[in-house]
């Protein structure tokens, strides 16, 4: 078990952050059956067949086969966002940085525990640019198998940021922490991790924060590296909306009345959201779904707010009510 103290100033200083190169790895590991595809299978079955014109590649075959289901993964291949917001374009630069010394001693790391490298896998890893070598699969995965996704990626991660964050400001770490993972505990000033096949340590913040790390693709993790922010990784709220649409109703007198799209931009805001999340639900544009959000809001269905950088849109009393006659 890993523990975690943390103090006042903590709490501060966490922040959140959105990974798309590790979603990429995690992808390419379910893809490639490397790991259990879980409530994951309709994407994978759906994805599969992206994965597969590239599954021979010398690059692809060797980050599949470093991913793993538990123990220690090459951060290099798949660093920490060190700031929100960040693209895959930036990351593969920070990945492209990586001086080749330390590149080889974290690939030692995640070898071990793996069986014996086939002659392709070996010769990449060889390789005097083997770190260009693997960030070039990574562009060539992303491409192939997020990039068509990414919109609706984004959004479920970012109203799970928007949800997550604002328990962190308004009620402190037990809010949180609280339904992120069974895994995940809050004991008087420490957070507990149990992650599968991992270590038993104490790591201090001191003032640093915790950098929280919503992802689609893979369960609870935890980065506690030196070279890079301590850094908590966990299964996003709503990913099911990865590959659902809302189902219409037979007979939908709230859809006579509205619209289907408004109808549905009516039932989807039982929570908070933002225009980019509806608008990626509903596979619509963000400016249809802002003109249906102007109707709405006139007639006093639904109102609006700013979260940080971002624009929230509620359901108001009347709207709870006429969803909850529908």
């Amino acid at each position: 078990m890993y523990r975690i103290e943390v103090d006042k100033a903590d709490l501060a200083a966490s922040r959140f952050g959105v990974a798309p190169l590790l979603e990429t790895l995690n992808a390419l590991g379910l893809a490639a059956h490397r790991v259990p595809a879980g409530p994951l299978g309709p994407w994978v079955a759906r994805a599969r067949p992206r994965y597969l014109p590239i599954a021979d590649d010398p690059a692809i075959r060797t980050l599949t086969f470093l991913r793993r289901r538990a123990g220690y993964m090459a951060d290099f291949i798949s660093p920490p966002p060190a700031r929100p917001n960040l693209t895959i374009a930036e990351q593969l630069i920070t990945m492209r940085a990586t001086p080749l010394d330390q590149a080889r001693g974290e690939v030692v790391r995640n070898l071990v525990g793996l069986p014996e490298p086939d002659a392709v896998v070996r010769e990449v890893l060889d390789a005097p640019d083997m770190v260009e070598l693997l960030a070039t699969g990574l562009e060539t995965a992303w491409d192939a198998m997020l990039k068509p996704d990414w919109p609706v990626l984004r959004s479920i991660v970012e109203r799970d940021i928007v949800h997550r964050a604002g328990r962190l400001a308004a009620y402190g770490w037990a809010e949180a922490l609280d339904g992120l993972s069974r895994q995940v505990r809050w004991r008087d000033g420490v957070i507990e991790v149990d992650i599968l096949g991992g270590g038993d340590a104490t790591r201090r913040l001191g003032g640093t924060g915790l950098m929280f790390v919503p992802v689609v693709f893979s369960e609870l993790g935890l980065a506690v590296e030196q070279h890079w922010p301590y850094t908590l990784m966990y299964r996003a709220r709503g990913v099911a909306a990865l590959w659902e649409s809302p189902t219409p109703r037979r007979d939908d007198a709230l859809a006579r009345l509205l619209g289907r799209t408004r109808a549905d931009l009516l039932r989807l805001l039982a929570e908070p959201a933002t225009t980019t999340w509806l608008s990626a639900r509903l596979r619509m544009s963000l400016g249809g779904i802002g003109d249906h959000l102007t109707v709405l809001r006139a007639s006093g269905l639904v109102t609006r707010e700013r979260s940080g950088r971002s624009v929230l849109y509620r359901r108001t009393a009347v709207g709870d009510m006429l969803v909850g006659t529908s």
